[in-house]
């Protein structure tokens, strides 16, 4: 194993935040929120890759109204825990989204670098409205003035794994969002 590649770190072993049956209850509640303020009007929800498609997913089934979904790839993180504050367009859009109602759907609000950028790059594709809804959202490592319009979850300052949340590619799978150690072994 390369040394750049991290230990494996059983998530048995980490703290659960929070389990599937909470997570799973919240999804529902934006659901019904955001079925409620776009009663009789259609929604593009945009996935920020790879991060928010389990929540993408999941709330998607829980909007009642008419959704389609779209996908943007962007990239601060790379291999690492810490953001290097350099946000970079992988994937934009694959659809025109001009006179529509639209949703960023993004897993995570911490610095919020990320969702500034593509807030801009999406208002530049002149939407009817555009709303940001955050799985968790992480105000003390705020950095720029964004907040989200639908959130389901504050937490502290902690990096976190599980339903879509990775480490290193690793843990997107688990069902429920987990603390990650500290001080990752080979750290």
């Amino acid at each position: 194993m390369s040394s750049s590649v991290p230990a494996f770190v059983s998530p048995d072993e980490m703290e659960v935040l929070f389990s599937a049956e909470q997570i799973a209850q919240r999804v529902a509640a934006l659901g019904e929120e955001i079925s409620h303020e776009y009663a009789g009007k259609s929604v593009v929800l945009i996935g920020v890759l790879k991060g928010a498609a389990i929540f993408l997913a999941d709330l998607a089934r829980a909007i009642k109204v008419d959704n389609t979904f779209d996908f943007v790839a962007v990239s601060s993180y790379g291999r690492a825990r810490v953001s290097s504050g350099a946000v970079k367009l992988i994937k934009d859009i694959d659809n025109p989204i001009e006179g529509r109602h639209v949703i960023i759907v993004e897993d995570i609000l911490d610095t919020g670098l990320t969702l500034s950028y593509l807030r801009g790059l999406m208002l530049q594709h002149k939407p009817a409205s555009l709303k940001i809804a955050t799985c968790l959202d992480k105000p003390e490592r705020r950095l720029v003035p964004i907040e989200a319009d639908y959130s389901c979850f504050k937490i502290p300052n902690r990096f976190v794994i599980g339903y879509g949340m990775d480490y290193a590619e690793r843990y997107r799978g688990i069902p429920e969002i987990r603390l990650y150690p500290e001080n990752p072994p080979g750290h």
